[in-house]
């Protein structure tokens, strides 16, 4: 039998201590989730609404399909910035008449919707999804451009999403504007390089530039309806495919559109589905409360995967890096986990070989994150680490079968390299708020510049002063901790979102089923290995 069996005392007072400990992370969490649902803040939702219009996640509850769920994508992000949390826009994955679609709406109770540099990057996040999964993209217009304060961040690389586009279009994959409102100046392009389009008519209004800046640049002295209107596009520059009555009929046509787009998914189809045998519960209490604590990742995959069901690869061999195959709500993933935080040579190796045989079988590969990084000191230097951790890294950057990591605890150093971040562009990654991520541990990062500091001090022929080098690394320590945490790295958009442990096999069927969208291949294509 390859079904896990779970270990874990529940009655513990670790474990009821670690639980504690999560539930006091989500709570905070919840109050900054429910900062970025109210948006610009009462007084202008209300505002907005007295115009007789929809909040952008209202559009969206009208948009998808009833009772579906909606995966909202990098909802923390701005967060520590000086802009409002949420960035301005609302974008995820959302089920659209029966088709997967990116959904990404202005919210223009901020700031009229305007785009500043974490919406951009947001926005192009999106599109990054979309592209390499294959959805179709759904733009909820309502903006006024970008925020122009802060133009200098956003003017030049701000020509990418207009190109994200016209690349979307013509990798096959739709791209369909729904205009609310205005779509100014740069932000006029959304619609004119969708292939479908529709506007709302008296509400729409659709212009490169508006009546004073005409006035001033030309002297012509026009209206919003004449430069830029709902009907004057509709029936005279042939702008807008469709007229809307309203807000609800816009919406209603976005779902027509879809409907008769023909769409269908080229990746697997899922198999059977069997819940797992122990409860997603049990995952508040897994992770310690220190990180230092090791635990046991098989205890997290008995409640991810189907039936608990785990074929382990390589039990025996690398033993702090757990690999094996299984099936999460149908669809086949292969499983790198961090078992003891450390990984070593061995570790790097078999990783290395499982990340090869997922590709030869176009299965895709989730990374559980719990590491301090590859192995440091003589012994492991001599014994090969850095061209071991090389063949991981090449591994992992050139496998062309789709990534998702989770971030569950440690994720430093190298180690995170290894285990496929941000950087090594994952379909998805996201953070459990028990997590922590950074060059490495705050204390060993303030240990190591008090080393270097004190040697360059005495180098000198001076004396170290003993309590300024412990301020020093009281300072250095609360930095590197406040910047390690989830909330402040999703703020810098180098995650998805921080997620309930317990949503975690929802989210990565939601993720699974998305990445299916596209036809998914493996390559025997990597780099030279340094044996």
């Amino acid at each position: 039998m390859t079904v896990l069996k779970s270990r874990i005392d529940t009655g513990a007072d670790e474990f009821i201590a670690n639980v504690e400990a999560m539930n006091a992370k989500l709570a905070d969490l919840d109050v900054e989730f429910r900062t970025v649902l109210v948006g610009g803040g009462e007084k202008y939702v209300e505002r907005h609404r007295k115009r007789g219009k929809m909040t952008a996640r209202e559009r969206i509850e009208l948009l998808v399909d009833e009772d579906s769920p909606f995966l909202e994508l990098c909802a923390l992000a701005a967060h520590g910035s000086q802009f409002t949390v949420g960035a301005s826009v609302v974008v995820g994955i959302g089920v659209v008449h029966g088709v997967e679609c990116m959904l990404v709406a202005n919210d223009p109770t901020v700031k009229g919707g305007t785009s500043n540099p974490w919406t951009l990057r947001k926005i192009l996040r999106a599109n990054d999804i979309a592209l390499a999964n294959r959805l179709p993209v759904i733009s909820l217009v309502e903006s006024g451009g970008a925020d122009l304060p802060t133009q200098k961040e956003v003017f030049v690389p701000g020509g990418r999403l207009f190109r994200d586009l016209t690349r979307l279009s013509a990798a096959g994959i739709p791209t369909i504007a729904l205009v609310f409102g205005n779509s100014t100046a740069g932000g006029a392009y959304v619609p004119g390089m969708s292939d479908h389009v529709v506007m709302i008519k008296d509400q729409s209004k659709v212009f490169l530039g508006g009546p004073p800046l005409v006035k001033m640049a030309t002297g012509e002295v026009s209206d919003d309806e004449e430069l830029g209107g709902a009907e004057m596009h509709a029936r005279v520059s042939g702008l807008s495919d469709y007229l809307a009555a309203d807000e609800q009929d816009a919406l209603r046509i976005g779902r027509r559109i879809v409907a008769r787009l023909n769409w269908r998914k080229r990746g697997p189809e899922p198999v059977a589905v069997a819940e797992p045998l122990y409860d997603a519960e049990d995952l508040l209490g897994i992770v310690p409360c220190d990180l230092k604590i090791p635990f046991d990742p098989r205890e997290v995959i008995a409640r991810l995967v189907d039936g608990s069901d785990f074929d382990e690869f390589k039990p025996d061999y690398g033993s702090s890096l757990c690999t094996g195959w299984a099936t999460v709500h149908g669809y086949p993933v292969g499983i790198l986990a961090n078992a003891q935080g450390v990984l070593f040579s061995q570790e790097a190796q078999k990783a290395t070989q499982f990340i090869q045989l997922a590709n030869r079988s176009d299965t895709p590969l989730l990374f559980l994150h719990n590491t301090t990084g590859y192995m440091v000191g003589k012994e492991y230097e001599q014994g090969g680490i850095i061209k071991h951790g090389a063949m991981m890294i090449n591994a992992v950057s050139n496998s062309t079968v789709p990534h998702i990591s989770i971030l569950m605890g440690a994720s430093y150093g190298a180690g995170h390299y290894g285990m496929c971040g941000r950087a090594y562009d994952p379909r998805f990654l996201f953070a459990w708020p028990s997590a922590k991520s950074a060059v490495m541990g705050a204390q060993q990062l303030a240990g190591v510049i008090s080393i270097v500091s004190r040697a360059a001090t005495e180098a000198r022929g001076g004396v170290v002063d003993e309590e300024a080098d412990a301020g020093m690394r009281a300072m250095i320590e609360a930095q590197i901790e406040i910047e390690s945490v989830p909330t402040f790295l999703s703020g810098m958009l180098y995650d998805d979102g921080v997620i309930d442990p317990r949503d975690t096999r929802t989210i990565l069927g939601q993720t699974l089923s998305a990445i299916a969208t596209a036809p998914i291949e493996g390559t025997s294509n990597f780099g030279v290995f340094r044996m």
